[in-house]
């Protein structure tokens, strides 16, 4: 365990456990967890013959929104995964802390807008359930939402320059 890690492991307390021993995120996971076996579904049978039939450029097109919709959904996986493995006490909220398993990609612009209408009506579909899934998962993922992960705020290096620039206003203006 290098330093950066003991660090992490020092800092960490709760990482969702009350969430993810919940109905909501039992039906959250449930949801994403479907939503991958579905798009795996379509991406290896039905997706695979309609792309055989489509033009050469929007080919291209879906083969890029389907490994982009693949890719969104690993992460919506791991990020499951790892709340529940932490909930069910397979996995401590330390390791997951170190692992950094949380969805930090950026949603990716699609495709331009006329190829994109032109893919088949189920990617287009799964592409936008995939899409609003992994917007509720950063929403509560997100640092203002999701469990404190500093133990001590006055450890917190951001907390103690803002608190100077705070004391650094304050007498100014008095």
């Amino acid at each position: 365990m290098d330093y950066r890690e003991r660090d992490t492991a020092a800092r960490t307390v709760t990482f969702g456990d009350p969430f993810a021993m919940s109905k909501a995120f039992q039906s959250l996971f449930d949801e994403g967890m479907a939503l991958v076996e579905e798009a795996a579904a379509f991406l290896d049978g039905p997706g695979r013959e309609q792309s055989r039939f489509l033009p050469r450029i929007v080919a291209l097109a879906y083969s890029t929104e389907s490994m982009r919709l693949t890719t969104r959904l690993m992460q919506i996986a791991s990020w499951l995964l790892m709340h529940r493995s932490v909930a069910s006490g397979e996995m401590s909220a330390q390791e997951a802390a170190v692992q950094k398993c949380r969805i930090h990609a950026e949603p990716v612009s699609q495709s331009s807008p006329d190829l994109f209408e032109q893919l088949p009506e189920d990617l287009k579909r799964l592409i936008a359930r995939s899409l609003r899934l992994q917007k509720r998962i950063r929403h509560i993922d997100r640092p203002e939402t999701a469990p404190a992960l500093i133990e001590d705020p006055s450890d917190n290096a951001v907390a103690k320059q803002q608190d100077r620039l705070r004391m650094a206003f304050s007498k100014s203006n008095a």
